[in-house]
């Protein structure tokens, strides 16, 4: 029972979280966005109080539950694990290893001296939620919005606009690079040895698995009952459980009872730490305990998992060419000085300390802004540029999904009024000086209002006319860069500033 209860819960937040990282049209992330903030890194960093005190009593309640219902990172492992095990006599393939404690605190030490530091790369690579991010956003996005793209197809043909065409383009070498090698690494430890990664690696799991080992309710190994057939150890994926001396290091335990399930002798029950036994033998993890289920415990079980989940409680695809005729030439990344993070940051230096580089923002959206960072220092944390659309003042939805607290919740009256950056005018791009002709491009698309433009000969002022930019006025969004039909390279590009300011 207990076993179908974390299935039923973690399904529902796997197929959720997915959403999330695929959904484009920001209907998900208007019910749903809760479920990627009580995500244990992202709620550590947006120092979320209210999320990250119910998943450390739940773990101390119940033992790493967190883990095996709610990290999505866990629960695909348990899916590949789960498919490994179809294959004939595969399904008892697991069997007890000792910690590896060198290795596990070695890792968590390396995470939290990059978190101090700044590294953001490091944090990034090693926290769960942003492994699964990157690769539900990398892998399986571009291949839901071609699944996407072919019913709108099919849908115009029959005068329906129910569906309509998501762009799909590479935003980051090097992210899907490293997307791609995470998935498979993931997928060889899953079908080989379930959790290793969970149990060796994840930062988050050793935290959780310090509280763990203290946890009030724990499955116990009844030593009068229990045959030594091993099942529950071929079939733990944690390799936790010594059923040669009745013990269960609960600080690998993953809390899916799974073991519970398969004994056949009914010598595993889900206990009290407390309790005493007949052999007084309880109170100290890794130790062998005598004990009956009791309904007490299965409820306060079922309890505690409701509780947290209660309280945890577009742009379509243009054609390349002008009037059919002319290809346009595709845009290139200006060489900026300070990158351009969004508004809602606050500041460069707030924005690389927090952002675990989930990708959530880069996914939702929908102008296409947004994209992974190729710098060694911030690799894979997004950062702004203008080729392929410009920062909407009206839109806020990176500010909405943005589960760590790197960018802050924002109203459209602040976001406007937010300077993220200024416009440079490059003299050699603009076509009024290089083709002789009348533009204003910029001008006339900028929503602040920050670029006149004056005659290119003060003393003729029937001249060509050139932007000029009121830095003071400008916000920064790009409109102008996005807009400017210079090619490759725009004639106005904007520079990042490190601290955001209000006009």
């Amino acid at each position: 029972m207990l076993r179908k209860i974390r299935l039923t819960l973690a399904l529902l937040f796997f197929v959720t979280v997915t959403a999330l990282f695929l959904d484009f049209t920001g209907t998900i992330h208007t019910w749903l966005a809760w479920m990627a903030k009580v995500q244990f890194l992202p709620a550590l960093l947006a120092v979320n109080v209210g999320v990250i005190v119910p998943l450390v009593l739940l773990t101390l309640l119940v033992g790493r539950v967190y883990c095996s219902v709610i990290c999505p990172l866990g629960v695909f492992q348990d899916i590949v694990s789960w498919i490994s095990g179809q294959r004939k006599k595969k399904k008892y393939r697991f069997s007890y290893s000792p910690e590896i404690k060198w290795l596990r605190y070695g890792v968590l030490g390396l995470f939290v001296i990059a978190l101090i530091t700044g590294i953001g790369s490091i944090v990034a690579l090693l926290a769960p939620y942003s492994s699964y991010g990157r690769i539900v956003s990398n892998l399986f996005a571009p291949l839901y919005r071609w699944g996407n793209n072919l019913l709108a197809y099919f849908a115009e043909r029959a005068d329906s606009y129910a569906f309509y065409d998501a762009e799909v383009w590479m935003k980051s070498l090097p992210t899907f690079i490293i997307a791609v090698v995470t998935f498979i690494v993931l997928i060889i430890l899953a079908w080989r040895n379930g959790r290793t990664y969970c149990n060796t690696i994840c930062p988050v799991g050793t935290v959780l698995g310090f509280f763990s080992r203290f946890s009030l309710f724990r499955p116990v190994v009844d030593a009068e009952k229990c045959k030594k057939c091993s099942l529950c150890s071929r079939r733990c994926k944690a390799a936790s459980i010594d059923y040669k001396n009745h013990r269960i290091d609960y600080s690998r335990c993953v809390a899916c009872m799974d073991c519970l399930d398969t004994c056949k002798h009914d010598a595993l029950h889900l206990q009290y730490r407390w309790k005493k036994t007949n052999k007084q033998a309880v109170n100290k993890p890794m130790q062998t305990v005598n004990s009956e289920q009791v309904d007490t415990t299965r409820r306060s079980f079922l309890s505690a998992t409701a509780v947290l989940a209660a309280t945890s409680v577009v742009k379509a695809q243009e054609k390349k060419v002008d009037g059919g005729l002319a290809v346009i030439e595709d845009k290139k990344i200006p060489v900026r000085a300070t990158q351009i993070v969004p508004p809602g940051a606050g500041s460069a230096r707030h924005f690389a300390q927090h952002c675990t580089a989930c990708q959530l923002c880069v996914s939702a959206c929908p102008n296409n802004v947004l994209r992974p960072s190729t710098k060694l220092t911030k690799l894979m944390q997004p950062e702004m540029s203008y080729e392929r659309g410009y920062c909407r003042p009206e839109c806020t939805r990176c500010s909405d999904v943005c589960p760590a607290g790197a960018i802050r919740p924002i109203t459209v009256e602040e976001k406007s009024s937010t300077r993220i950056g200024h416009a440079v005018w490059i003299k050699k791009n603009c076509i009024p000086l290089t083709d002789g002709v009348e533009c204003g491009n910029c001008a006339r698309h900028c929503p602040s209002g920050a670029i006149l433009m004056v005659p290119s000969d003060n003393d003729d002022p029937n001249s060509v006319r050139i932007p000029v930019v009121n830095a003071e006025r400008c916000i920064g969004c790009g409109a102008c860069e996005n807009l400017c039909p210079a090619r490759p390279f725009s004639a106005i590009y904007v520079e990042g500033h490190t601290m955001h300011s209000v006009m």
